[in-house]
């Protein structure tokens, strides 16, 4: 209820039916002459087949058939489908803005538009959700189907890594690519189920609620499809193998193309490129394909040439850009669940001037332990969409001990792969509890090898000299971080108090 007393127009997700739950009488004697039917077409080795997606209590208990609109859904995040300038004019969308209030509009302004497969978030404003990730679904052209797949699938994909690295326990999906983009449903529904149920079950432990919200033309097709890919029970999963379509993508759910695999087993360190033969292409081919410290070529080779009038600033930053893209391609394309587990980067609230506030827990990244190019991996996936837009870094340095230190080296190598508006837009480096030795570290490390970065670092000795630039509300602090900063500094805070 709200103040006044009136019926919220809001949904609680916990008050709807999940999938493995009865929806009613009618709909039991509806499925289970279906099943019958179906069951009398069953040949007899069909029995003896393994279903891909077999029947999982756990995950349907996760799972909400929704006729409704998504904007209503009281959940962590619900997703918005629109177009790359993210002004799309569709049902969905419309139903957002005019519930989110005017200042979403704005906030999708400062974003600059959105590539299609991938996803951007922002706050929920007046909606009861707390998050809104916009994503944009592909056009629809039978001779590109599978272009169309794989972007569709990337929509799906990128939205549930969002829910899974801002640890939202609820998330609502309206469908992706409507009616104007042309994308048929029965085809959308098949990516859309089985992305989810991948997703869930490789990655979706911290997951409670996966809604999918759909209108009266879409709720057909989806109960239709979804006891494909979650069965109710081993009956149920038994009958409809045979109803499941060949192509049900990998282990992700993602489209599998034969002739990309082909290409790749025979040439794994190729990577095609049309824009001709530039000079370093060959060294920036080798992303990824050999030894961390030679992840990105010789840098200091490419600046000496630059130095000598042999390569022009503009084409070194072209190779700049195209080596950053191959990077954030493949940092999307693997599986970084353990590097997200580690708890070391996250995004919290904002700051007194209204930037994003992203925080990093030095004592929880196990420096010899992980692997530092997954963690590089992971560093960009997480903040290719936050550095669009001003924001702020704090870094607790808290009890970090020796196996928690960053190399130089790797901070380098990091500072000179990421794109450029990681560095235009970053506005403030707080270094929370740092040490003399970190201090002295940090000082060669941003005076002799990266430019730019000095001004912006600050040493924060205390949590309360943190709160004057953020508010106590507006970030999430470890307990471990909060504990040793009032042991430690409680005859600070004494102090100052016996002084007012």
């Amino acid at each position: 209820m709200d103040p006044l007393g009136a019926r919220s127009q809001f949904v609680e997700v916990q008050s709807l039916y999940t999938w493995d739950q009865s929806q009613g009488v009618q709909d039991e004697v509806d499925g289970e002459n279906h099943l019958r039917e179906e069951e009398d077409k069953l040949t007899n080795h069909v029995n003896s087949l393994t279903s891909p997606f077999p029947f999982r209590q756990d995950i349907n208990s996760k799972i909400v058939l929704f006729n409704g609109d998504v904007a209503f859904l009281n959940c962590t995040a619900i997703l918005n489908t629109s177009n790359e300038t993210l002004t799309d004019k569709n049902p969905v969308s419309d139903s957002i803005h005019r519930y989110a209030g005017p200042e979403l509009r704005d906030e999708l302004l400062k974003l600059k538009g959105c590539r299609t497969g991938e996803a951007k978030m922002t706050e929920g404003f007046n909606l009861a959700a707390r998050f809104i990730v916009h994503t944009v679904g592909p056009k629809y052209k039978a001779k590109y189907r599978t272009a169309a797949e794989s972007s569709l699938y990337s929509c799906y994909r990128n939205v549930m890594q969002f829910a899974k690295e801002h640890a939202m326990v609820s998330v609502g999906l309206c469908v992706v690519s409507t009616v104007k983009r042309a994308y048929p449903l029965e085809d959308a529904t098949h990516i859309a189920l089985r992305t989810v149920r991948r997703f869930l079950e490789n990655h979706g432990e911290n997951i409670e609620t996966v809604v999918f919200a759909v209108s009266d033309v879409e709720e057909p097709v989806y109960r239709k499809l979804m006891p494909l890919y979650y069965p109710r029970s081993k009956k149920e999963e038994r009958i409809v193998l045979p109803l499941l379509p060949a192509d049900i993508g990998n282990s992700e759910g993602e489209p599998v193309v034969l002739e990309r695999q082909i290409r790749i087993a025979e040439k794994p360190g190729n990577l095609e490129d049309d824009s001709g033969d530039d000079s370093l292409e060959s060294d920036l081919g080798l992303v990824g394909s050999h030894a961390f410290a030679r992840m990105e070529g010789d840098v200091d080779k490419q600046r000496k040439l630059i130095l000598q009038g042999q390569i022009s600033e503009a084409a070194q930053q072209k190779q700049h850009q195209r080596n950053y893209n191959r990077w954030l391609c493949r940092a999307r394309a693997e599986d970084l669940s353990d590097i997200a587990a580690l708890k070391a980067l996250y995004q919290t609230g904002i700051d007194m001037c209204g930037r994003t506030v992203m925080v990093i827990v030095g004592r929880n990244i196990p420096v010899t332990l992980i692997d530092m190019e997954k963690a590089l991996l992971y560093f960009i996936h997480v903040m290719d969409h936050i550095t669009v837009k001003e924001y702020v870094m704090v870094y607790f340095h808290t009890l970090t001990g020796e196996h928690n230190h960053l190399d130089t080296d790797f901070l380098k190598k990091l500072y000179d792969i990421v794109d450029a508006k990681f560095k235009k837009n970053l506005r403030a480096f707080y270094f929370v509890h740092p040490t003399f030795r970190s201090k002295v570290s940090t000082w060669f490390f941003t005076t002799f090898s990266v430019s730019g970065l000095k001004e912006k670092v600050h040493h924060i000795e205390n949590l309360q000299q943190l709160f004057t630039c953020i508010l106590p509300e507006q970030i999430d602090i470890p307990p471990f971080v909060m504990e040793y900063d009032t042991r430690v500094n409680s005859p600070y805070y004494s102090a100052q108090s016996s002084g007012l």
